[in-house]
């Protein structure tokens, strides 16, 4: 089969496709799926240049295309543990179950799905432990792969593969961090608005009643205020002058960086802060009077519970929600489309279609 090979920690030149692959043999409980689209990701990224080593401080895009000199491969991933090489990366997956392994039920085959891309079967569901799909097992960037059946979701919608594509990562990440700040009908404010989790978050948080600020460049801003935000600021933005002080309940952050410290300041007494990434840097500075003296609650949002990915798939039978495509490549064009990620300059998910498979399975 084609796939895309990720040989070792580093620049995009690292990404290797090849059409003579193996097809992944599902195993038991497993099932063998078609891709049909595979969205793009900045755990992909993160994790083919190793940003999660604590080596490394700066952010992704200081070394999203070429790498960081200095890596340490024992922590570079997200479970802590060494990946293996060559790894086929993707997060995200839609396809078509073709075959199943031992002990599920053959009535499945045919099935269009998508994965749950925070893996629990291969922990034994023990808490706040999981595999991320394309990290600690191989993903979506390749024509087949395989996932337990148990995390395989059957999607019954109108929907195009590419817009499938785009819900596992980035709208799980979203309404993860929504679900454990229990946001309701409440101010949220929302960083990095116009990537893939963001504007999920956008139409996520509205979906609950929230009033949303979003933060984003203002040249997207009516794109943003599309997805539902009723109100966009300006990314470089100084908050407190803009908002002012305890002007939101919640904040749902995927930046970090130098500008930091203003999202504790808005929030209320009270508050909530969530954050699933640090695309501007993960280093921050925090004044410990701050969080105390307004008792504010932080929650680092990795580990998923069920719900989150069933409410997901609730969410787009009922049409609830509906993703932005803002382009797609063939899977051969990975590099295209990592670097157009990296670029920042539109709004929404790229996912990655790959080539139709012409030998039976």
């Amino acid at each position: 089969m084609a796939a895309v090979l990720l040989e070792g920690h580093g620049g995009i030149e690292n990404l290797h496709y090849r059409e003579d692959v193996a097809v992944p043999v599902a195993g038991p409980d497993e099932v063998l799926i078609r891709v049909a689209a595979a969205g793009v990701n900045n755990t992909d990224i993160n994790t083919r240049i190793g940003w999660y080593s604590k080596k490394v401080t700066d952010a992704t895009s200081t070394g999203g295309a070429e790498g960081f000199d200095e890596v340490d491969d024992d922590d570079a991933s997200w479970s802590g543990v060494p990946l293996t090489f060559p790894r086929i990366q993707g997060a995200d997956c839609c396809g078509i179950i073709v075959a199943v392994g031992q002990g599920v039920d053959h009535a499945r085959i045919g099935e269009r799905v998508i994965v749950r891309n925070m893996l629990r079967s291969y922990v034994d569901y023990r808490p706040f432990e999981c595999w991320t799909l394309g990290s600690e097992c191989d993903g979506a960037f390749a024509q087949f792969t395989k996932a337990p059946a148990i995390e395989t979701y059957s999607v019954d919608c109108d929907w195009s593969d590419a817009q499938l594509a785009s819900i596992p990562c980035a709208y799980s990440t979203a309404e993860n961090m929504l679900h454990r700040a229990m946001v309701g009908a409440e101010r949220v404010l929302i960083t990095g608005a116009s990537g893939g989790v963001g504007s999920a978050a956008v139409q996520l948080a509205r979906r609950r009643g929230a009033e949303v600020t979003a933060v984003a460049s203002l040249a997207k801003a009516p794109e943003v205020q599309a997805l539902g935000a009723h109100r966009v600021i300006d990314r470089n933005a100084e908050l407190v002058e803009t908002l002012g002080r305890d002007s939101v309940d919640v904040v749902i952050d995927l930046v970090a960086g130098t500008a930091w410290p203003g999202l504790l300041d808005v929030l209320r007494r009270g508050g909530r802060y969530a954050t699933a990434g640090a695309i501007a840097g993960p280093l921050v500075e925090l004044d410990v009077r701050t969080l105390y003296l307004k008792d504010l609650t932080l929650i680092g949002c990795t580990f998923q519970e069920d719900v989150v990915f069933e409410n997901l798939v609730g969410y787009i039978e009922r049409g609830e929600i509906r993703p932005v495509v803002a382009k797609t490549y063939a899977l051969k064009e990975i590099a295209q489309a990592q670097a157009a990620f990296l670029a920042k300059k539109f709004t929404g998910k790229l996912v990655l279609i790959p080539p139709e498979q012409a030998s039976s399975i």
